[in-house]
């Protein structure tokens, strides 16, 4: 490897980039660079690092082992020299450049994206998002090496080093289809552990927090759907005689979508509550607390 005084900083910008959006062509667009500027700036990195650092797998370029090593590093310089900067000169959203990263679900991005787009195109023309669902396994480690700016989720049991902020605080409801034979608009504990349900997890295996909620109250119900996605949910339940419980929020936005009865959660809970996270590291980043006021804005706002 060359010596780092003779590598061009800038280089890193390109190599964060490319790591991040899978591609020349996307991180020329990203960083508003020609591509054949981009294709150079990898050739560089390439003789000054003497790997390959991304190889070409179907339409996407995948990191090399010693890419996946480094672009930790890589981007918390990149982040502490934007820090110095921006504590220097403040962060500035209607001039900044600058790409954040926020790791959320799925049913979060759709609460938010439209809030979030508004206001950035209105006071940020420059500033990019990506949204992305961060391991929650791995959120610790990817806040502490910038991959992730920010994150959006239930209670976590993660480390001092990771800030949190309680957002909101929420009650489970149910939802039924329209025209559902047995509900009609109310819904007892007996009639919703007679029906069969459809439960939302990412995992293979495990309960859902309703399920938890059951038990604690000794109860348990019959799970006939296993599904990954709420939109996937709701448009079972919409077409069957299912039943799915998700916290409210969620809820609303899946009966706006397909025909489905919104229904209480027929137990009385606890309510579940959304935090942002952030690094430590972060904390007096002027552009990171820019960000955080934006998020929770969005999630605040009626």
């Amino acid at each position: 490897m060359a010596h780092g005084s003779r590598i061009d900083l800038n280089l890193f910008v390109v190599f964060d980039a490319i790591f991040s959006e899978g591609g020349v062509t996307q991180a020329a667009r990203r960083l508003n660079l020609t591509q054949p500027a981009v294709s150079h700036a990898l050739a560089r990195l390439r003789q000054s690092f003497d790997d390959p650092l991304f190889v070409r797998q179907g339409r996407a370029l995948v990191p090399t082992a010693l890419a996946q090593r480094v672009i930790g590093e890589v981007r918390t310089a990149i982040h502490g020299l934007r820090a110095t900067l921006d504590g220097a000169t403040g962060f500035q959203p209607a001039t900044a450049r600058h790409t954040f990263t926020v790791g959320m679900r799925d049913l979060t991005e759709t609460a938010l994206m439209p809030l979030l787009a508004t206001r950035i195109c209105r006071t940020a023309p420059q500033v990019s998002l990506s949204v992305v669902q961060a391991s929650r396994r791995t959120l610790e480690t990817e806040l502490a090496a910038g991959m992730v700016d920010a994150a959006i989720d239930v209670l976590l049991p993660l480390g001092d080093a990771v800030k949190r902020q309680k957002l909101s605080s929420e009650p489970l409801a149910v939802l039924a289809r329209k025209g559902h034979p047995r509900i009609k608009g109310r819904l007892t504990l007996s009639r919703y552990l007679a029906e069969e349900h459809v439960m939302v997890s990412a995992r293979r295996r495990g309960e859902a927090i309703e399920d938890l909620e059951l038990a604690r109250a000794g109860h348990q119900r019959r799970v006939r759907l296993r599904c990954q996605h709420y939109f996937a949910a709701a448009r079972a339940v919409a077409r069957t005689n299912l039943i799915c419980t998700v916290t409210a929020s969620v809820a609303q936005i899946l009966a706006r979508a397909e025909p489905l009865q919104l229904l209480r959660f027929p137990l009385p809970t606890r309510e579940f509550d959304a935090f942002l996270y952030w690094h430590a590291t972060r904390d007096g980043d002027p552009a990171n607390k820019w960000l955080r006021e934006l998020l929770t804005a969005a999630v605040r706002e009626p």
